[in-house]
């Protein structure tokens, strides 16, 4: 008979192996490559992510891999942009194509009818050999053969179509405006892999989000279809059953925690994987609330959601994070979530002249 796992096991899974539950002593890329990368559609999100997760990270640590493309910005999981390794991007970019060109066809096919996609990638390939190349102009360049179209649904076809990278300074800290696309193979001189490895991004998921449904591991990637992946892999996998009765899949020796574990408070970035990876969305938010927004940066305690902050400038010079409550918290969890809200601060307005923290209660 199969183990059962309640949910609050499943949480502290989750938050050990994301490193929520204490901050590592691992590199920055060792903790990339762990994470089975980050969403990055912003600049800054990546770095509070690996700030939650890396003891003593700096800004200039991630700031450096980008620069060495040791690490890269590019459109990978369900379309979006995700910062990867290098060495992860040579094999997840094949592995993911065709749901990219299926993502591209659903998104941009109305806004692009009638123009061969073959075509567009050979002309997009073409413009951006041997140069970095904004957005924008890729697609006024673009829309220059094709008159009529909209440049930014080609541009953007491009970057479905084609292996591109977002090179710096796109997605660095603070950096803001349209993301610049060179071609990965020029970018980091190697060539990707020839043959996809779905039954590698199964696995890569399990390590860092499992125990998990075959659900949760499509839902993470965009990817239908990896039942039959699974079933070839199920002799080297562990399996579970959840509260509900729900098939969980799990690779070999991956720790998993008593439910007890102690975890710290957390303010985790915008679309966190640790709160999205997983299809019901209720890993780290718990079966009696709804999924949380994921535009709004999340704020855990005791390895839960229980609501969302945000950090503006204020006149004056002043730094204002403010945490909106969707629960309450007891005296000792209010002082933890200051504690680690003033550590935020510090990190991410070091130079602000003030520092403020207003907590807004629920309901």
């Amino acid at each position: 008979m199969k183990e059962r796992l309640t949910r609050r096991r499943l949480n502290r899974a989750t938050l050990l192996r994301q490193s929520l539950d204490e901050r590592a002593e691992l590199s920055v890329e060792t903790m990339v490559e762990r994470l089975a990368g980050l969403h990055a559609r912003t600049s800054d999100p990546p770095y509070i992510g690996l700030w939650n997760r890396v003891d003593g990270f700096r800004k200039e640590d991630l700031t450096t891999l980008l620069d060495l493309r040791a690490v890269v910005r590019a459109s990978l999981h369900r379309g979006a942009r995700y910062l990867v390794t290098a060495e992860d991007y040579l094999w997840l970019r094949p592995t993911l194509e065709p749901m990219l060109r299926g993502r591209r066809e659903r998104l941009l096919g109305r806004r692009t009818a009638g123009v061969d996609c073959g075509q567009l990638a050979a002309a997009a390939r073409g413009l951006l050999a041997g140069r970095v190349t904004p957005r924008p102009e890729l697609g006024r360049a673009l829309a220059d053969r094709w008159p009529g179209r909209d440049p930014l649904a080609l541009a953007r076809s491009a970057r479905l179509l084609l292996p591109v990278l977002h090179p710096p300074p796109s997605g660095l800290w603070g950096r803001r405006g349209p993301a610049a696309f060179v071609l990965a193979e020029e970018w980091l001189g190697r060539s990707l892999a020839r043959r996809p490895d779905p039954a590698r991004l199964v696995t890569r998921h399990l390590a860092a989000f499992g125990p998990a449904t075959v659900e949760d591991v499509q839902a993470w990637s965009g990817t239908s279809g990896l039942r039959e992946v699974v079933e070839e892999l199920r002799p080297r996998l562990r399996e579970f059953r959840g509260e509900d009765g729900e098939e969980l899949l799990d690779v070999p020796d991956a720790p998993l925690p008593p439910e007890d574990l102690p975890v710290p408070a957390r303010f985790l970035a915008a679309r966190d994987d640790a709160v999205l990876a997983h299809a019901g969305g209720t890993r780290l938010t718990g079966a009696e609330r709804p999924r949380h927004p994921p535009g709004e940066p999340a704020f855990l305690v005791d390895g839960f959601v229980r609501g969302g902050w945000s950090l503006a400038r204020e006149p004056g010079g002043r730094a204002v994070l403010t945490v909106r409550l969707s629960a309450p918290l007891t005296r000792r969890q209010r002082e933890q979530a200051a504690g680690e809200g003033a550590a935020l601060l510090r990190f991410a307005a070091e130079d602000a002249d003030r520092h403020d923290i207003r907590f807004i209660a629920a309901g």
